[in-house]
């Protein structure tokens, strides 16, 4: 059993007992900012989908409004004119063969892999070291690309990537607990209507059963859907 600090048990005794408008459980939130570090803001959605069903998951992209606070580390598989546009797009690591041995010798110290479409049977192989990290490049996030510069500036800029987990939940970063409240309301706001706007055409019954908002050392608040 986990023991929970004197901070965390004081947190919890300020929780509402019903789920909260979206300012309100902002503003809760951020009363927990009680640590010496900035911590991340999360957001976890309790979606009504069958993740056992391919038409049902509910994963991608997007570049929230206000960044999320923290510049992401990419690395990039790339070579000629690619590789060099992608290190003047700031990305942090370009290479091919020796970045590729130095992740199966179990580097992963970073946040995204970006990958030209030229360098997936490379990176194919990594799959087993970077899918269950959630970084292994893929078409459908935007990963696998031939336009390696304008995904390293989206990343840099505050780009999150999500994809539902086999419970069904869905969990993303949406800034700090230093941001305003307008800005965490307005990063939450476009990160919940961009998974509204994913429901899946074959589900039946609630689509969006619960959610709330967390700081890093702080509990769950429940937020009106």
């Amino acid at each position: 059993m986990v023991r929970k600090s004197k901070r965390y048990k004081e947190h919890l005794q300020k929780l509402a007992n019903e789920p909260l408008e979206l300012v309100k459980a902002i503003e809760l939130l951020q009363t927990f900012n009680t640590t010496k570090f900035d911590q991340s803001v999360e957001i976890h959605m309790r979606l009504g989908i069958d993740p056992k069903k391919a038409d049902q998951l509910v994963r991608g992209s997007l570049v929230l409004p206000n960044g999320i606070g923290r510049s992401q580390r990419v690395v990039v598989f790339a070579k000629g004119d690619l590789a060099a546009a992608a290190e003047a797009a700031g990305a942090d690591e370009v290479g091919q063969e020796e970045l590729a041995a130095r992740i199966k010798d179990g580097w992963t110290e970073f946040d995204v892999c970006i990958a030209a479409p030229d360098m997936m049977g490379l990176v194919g192989p990594l799959g087993r070291i970077l899918g269950p990290r959630g970084l292994m490049p893929s078409p459908r996030a935007g990963t696998v690309t031939p336009d390696v510069a304008k995904v390293i500036g989206e990343y840099k800029a505050g780009k999150v990537e999500f994809r539902n987990d086999n419970s069904g939940n869905v969990h993303a970063v949406v800034g700090r607990l230093s941001f305003s409240r307008d800005q965490l309301e307005e990063n939450i706001n476009a990160f919940m209507a961009y998974i509204d706007a994913l429901k899946p055409n074959t589900l039946k019954g609630a689509y969006i059963r619960n959610i709330s908002i967390a700081a890093t050392m702080s509990p769950g608040v429940r937020v009106a859907a």
